[in-house]
């Protein structure tokens, strides 16, 4: 968006200028619109379950601001000439089921024919203006908490080579599928102060993005983030996703990474995820205790990072 000309308005609570998980336009003092959008290349042999992991993928990003889905329309690129209606079909279903399941309802959407199969939903939340939830608004001394287990882009890569068994595969749909609706409404029971959501930035990218928007320096406890079941194996494999050295290469001007940290754990922290988990920043006082409530809740939920002091440029330690 750099250098394009975009119009402000006094009612834009969140637009282009902290690389947020969504747009938030305030109604009225009691109502803000929250609206977002993506979609996805197929991640699974499965077209239900890849409409469901895409489905859950959009609507994250409402989940991270704070705020409850509201209505969702469909976008897809299918080649009609190359693969069957069904899958199609199978698809959407997949999205319909995930979208009924956040409570939201499905308004419509809009097909092309492209020769690349994507799937994808544009999704409309609603959130009390003064309750937005941002990335870049994390205070020193407050604690990271993040809700999903890394580790689906390496496994996504050993799935490509057949090496991964049937229920490592299954491990990982049934993360990338689970809403973050659980884990938002829990997080909201405390005072956060910040959050969004682990996608294709890799867990140490989107935390630098939080460090850079708040001009904080943040440490990551690389050791404390919970991995998905064989992801580390993999990795150890060489099976790590070429988006993940992409996503260091863009971090390092702002890393300091300990020396004796392996190189597999690092690899894990830059490993791009689809439909990951939530981020946020919360007080020490009451980190731990909301941990606990989201693992009593099923969640795989942990403490992963500190926010540190002030730092103009924002940067990261991996330790």
């Amino acid at each position: 968006m750099k250098g394009l000309k975009v119009k402000g308005h006094p009612d834009l609570i969140v637009g282009l200028e902290n690389a947020d998980d969504a747009g938030v336009f305030r109604l009225n003092a009691e109502t803000a619109l929250i609206q977002t959008l993506d979609f996805l290349t197929p991640v699974t042999d499965s077209p239900y379950e890849f409409g469901q992991i895409a489905a859950a993928n959009s609507l994250s990003d409402v989940y991270a601001m704070g705020g409850k889905p509201l209505t969702a329309m469909n976008i897809v690129c299918f080649p009609a000439n190359d693969l069957p209606e069904d899958v199609l079909k199978e698809t959407m279903q997949g999205g319909i089921d995930k979208i009924h399941e956040a409570g939201a309802i499905l308004v419509g959407g809009h097909s092309v024919d492209d020769p690349e199969f994507k799937f994808g939903l544009s999704v409309t939340g609603l959130v009390h203006p003064d309750k937005v939830l941002t990335n870049h608004c994390a205070m020193t001394g407050d604690l990271l908490i993040l809700t999903k287990p890394v580790g689906s882009g390496i496994i996504a890569t050993a799935i490509k080579a057949k090496m991964a068994d049937p229920e490592t595969s299954g491990k990982m749909v049934e993360i990338m599928s689970e809403l973050n609706k659980k884990a938002s409404e829990t997080m909201l029971e405390f005072n956060v102060t910040s959050c969004t959501d682990i996608t294709g930035f890799g867990l140490a990218g989107h935390i630098l993005e939080m460090a850079r928007g708040g001009k904080k320096e943040i440490t990551l406890f690389a050791e404390q983030v919970p991995v998905i079941p064989k992801a580390r194996e993999f990795a150890m494999m060489g099976l790590v996703p070429a988006g993940a050295y992409n996503n260091k290469k863009f971090c390092e001007p702002f890393l300091n990474i300990d020396q004796n940290l392996d190189k597999f754990t690092l690899d894990l922290m830059f490993d791009p995820q689809t439909s990951g988990g939530l981020i946020f920043s919360l007080n020490k006082e009451d980190a731990g205790r909301c941990v606990k409530l989201m693992c009593d809740k099923g969640l795989n939920a942990s403490i992963i990072g500190e926010i540190g002091k002030n730092d103009q440029c924002g940067t990261i330690s991996i330790i």
